[in-house]
């Protein structure tokens, strides 16, 4: 199913166990744990695809990016790629795990797939479903999963039979997922979303704070002074300040400091480089500097982080 991208590195990349073709994979929590060790659900993960996993049975203790996720049935945790995750140390639950790599969601030319990569960011990352939310949500992902698995009904005495054959199977039955979880999502969406959200962006300065916290994405290692993104952005400090202080709670110059030691924590727990190579991968001149950055935003060192996640 998965595999590690580097081995100093542990970040998962979409790889179904077997021939299984398409670009999304449900199985069981449980599933995956027979074909797991113990050590390996325990870990930290980044990973390059979606993975949605929705808890039906027991209680779970999941974190994701650091932050402990909803734990009883109906509990939904979205990962989406690059966030660090952990299934937890407690073993005594299951529920259903979807896998969705990213270029599965967006054929060429599709408005629909658009317009889903828009939705998918007004949902939270952890949801907690009601007893209706949560059989129907099940039962779309059961859907999914029993289409899936007309691949290994095809068969392969068509296929030599008919040439093209199955490829256009192929093709259908991908098309065919790919819209089974567009309309998940969308439902996830109409009734789920976070309405807080949908208010900030009819606010002009809100609308900028999301402005300001996609340019953060793209530039918090090279770009930490509130100053470059305020130019880029055509604005004042103060209005940005203002901007991140209505929709955060926080200064912009705090928003680039928490967006920087988020990925500091990934790299920490996700790689064995050094912490001065990490220091210069974030864009720190030296080693002190980093660790003294690192401090102040997490309250210890980041030795003492590496320590306290189980990473010697």
């Amino acid at each position: 199913m998965m595999k590690a991208l580097r081995n100093d590195v542990k970040e998962i990349v979409y790889q179904p166990e077997g021939s299984y073709p398409y670009g999304l994979e449900v199985f069981r929590v449980s599933d995956l744990r027979r074909r797991t060790s113990q050590e390996g659900m325990r870990r930290t993960y980044g990973y390059t695809f979606y993975m949605l996993i929705l808890v039906t049975e027991g209680q779970s203790n999941q974190v994701l990016d650091f932050e402990s996720c909803p734990r009883g049935v109906g509990s939904l945790v979205i990962v989406r790629p690059g966030q660090a995750h952990s299934f937890g140390e407690n073993e005594d639950w299951d529920g259903w795990i979807l896998l969705v790599r990213p270029d599965f969601l967006w054929p060429t030319s599709s408005r629909e797939a658009v317009s889903l990569g828009f939705d998918m960011e007004r949902l939270q990352a952890c949801i907690l479903l009601d007893a209706y939310g949560l059989e129907r949500a099940s039962s779309a992902i059961q859907w999914m999963r029993q289409d899936s698995a007309c691949a290994e009904a095809t068969s392969p005495e068509r296929s030599r039979d008919e040439p093209g054959a199955s490829a256009e199977s192929f093709e259908g039955l991908q098309s065919h997922l790919r819209y089974a979880f567009y309309a998940l999502v969308s439902w996830l969406v109409i009734t789920y979303r976070d309405k807080n959200l949908d208010d900030q962006r009819r606010r002009p300065s809100l609308r900028r704070f999301h402005d300001f916290k996609d340019l953060v994405e793209q530039h918090f290692v090279e770009w930490k002074s509130i100053g470059t993104y305020a130019s880029e952005m055509g604005c004042t400090e103060r209005s940005l300040t203002r901007a991140a202080l209505e929709a955060e709670g926080i200064s912009a110059k705090e928003y680039i400091s928490r967006r920087l030691g988020l990925e500091a924590k990934r790299l920490l727990i996700h790689t064995d480089w050094p912490v001065g190579a990490i220091a210069d991968k974030l864009g720190f001149k030296e080693a002190t500097h980093f660790s003294k950055f690192f401090r102040r935003v997490t309250g210890c060192t980041p030795q003492q982080f590496r320590s306290e996640n189980g990473h010697e």
